[in-house]
């Protein structure tokens, strides 16, 4: 009976401290995470942004034995919001944001500002990619994006177009395809991907871009075309989809990402563990199976400097073109 009480509390003791081993923080400066961790999401519940930031917010919680709570900003200006509310907080690692991809490549368009976006926030992980899709009406003739441009041509006014709104990389990228082909179009902007998708399947408009994630089924359904993708090279996930690239645009790259950020001057171990801890989550079996339903990818492993170059390369390559199209918003 000695024996078996000894072994009994070795067990519970081994239990008990595993347990807690499991549970432990990672040993950083100040003990990094030692109270909640807010992630800010500029969207509404719901939405690609929030599924993934409560996606990857459980897991940091699960694993680092610590909250990181996710916060919405759901408004118009929410990225705008949430982006500046980082900038701001105390580089501490306490505040982050799940950014997408947009709210870079609009960065020219939003003006009045009082931080300055290369510097003011900390790049830490990109975590997911997807193709944006050209669709088409299906009344409209052209099967594929060559055909398609030589159809704008001969529309009196050029090509109606929609966008989920004025600065969106539904918008800004239509117009990267109108400067690289000289086709004329004309821009209808909508407030969110659903309304656009509304009037493109009742004819009213003939062209917009969206992510996988809301074209695929459309495409699937039969009830509009798919006829290129924004990736350089053909995604696993759209092989019968041919990309803009190989398609008379060459050069041509429209891409979504969705990546965690914090506030400029964070401490570097700080912002090194929470890359390399978001990585592994987002290239588990698990997480890579949800991304795959959503049309997405996990991204390739960056380092936090290879995903701020990639951002300043994006903010660079967009600004240019809302220079070409002599784009404003006033925010």
């Amino acid at each position: 009976m000695l024996f078996q009480h000894t072994l009994t509390t070795a067990f519970l003791s081994f239990t008990f401290a595993a347990s807690a081993q499991a549970q432990e923080p990672p040993a950083l400066p100040g003990n990094y995470p030692n109270k909640p961790v807010k992630v800010l999401v500029g969207g509404t519940p719901g939405g690609g942004t929030d599924i993934i930031a409560r996606a990857l917010a459980q897991k940091l919680s699960e694993n680092w034995g610590r909250q990181f709570i996710v916060e919405n900003h759901a408004s118009s200006l929410g990225s705008i919001i949430a982006m500046e509310i980082t900038a701001k907080a105390p580089p501490d690692g306490y505040t982050l944001h799940l950014a997408a991809s947009s709210a870079y490549m609009n960065a020219a368009l939003v003006t009045k500002v009082s931080y300055n976006i290369r510097t003011a926030l900390a790049p830490i992980a990109q975590l997911n990619e997807q193709p944006y899709v050209l669709m088409v009406n299906n009344a409209v003739p052209a099967r594929n994006v060559k055909e398609l441009i030589a159809f704008a041509k001969t529309q009196n006014g050029g090509l109606n177009y929609g966008s989920s709104g004025t600065g969106s990389a539904s918008h800004l990228g239509m117009e990267l395809l109108k400067n690289m082909s000289g086709a004329e179009m004309q821009h209808i902007p909508y407030k969110g991907s659903a309304q656009g998708y509304v009037d493109l399947l009742g004819g009213r408009i003939q062209a917009l871009f969206s992510g996988a994630l809301s074209a695929m089924p459309q495409a699937k359904s039969g009830k509009a075309r798919a006829i290129g993708a924004g990736s350089l090279k053909r995604s696993m996930l759209l092989a019968d989809v041919p990309t803009i690239n190989e398609s008379g645009l060459p050069g041509f790259e429209l891409i979504g990402w969705y990546g965690l950020i914090g506030t400029g001057g964070m401490p570097a171990p700080v912002i090194a563990a929470l890359n390399k801890e978001s990585v592994q989550i987002m290239n588990s079996a698990d997480m890579q199976a949800k991304l795959a339903a959503d049309g997405a990818e996990a991204s390739e492993p960056k380092s936090p400097a290879q995903f701020a170059k990639a951002i300043n390369d994006e903010i660079d390559r967009w600004d240019k073109v809302i220079k070409t199209s002599k784009l404003t918003f006033e925010n």
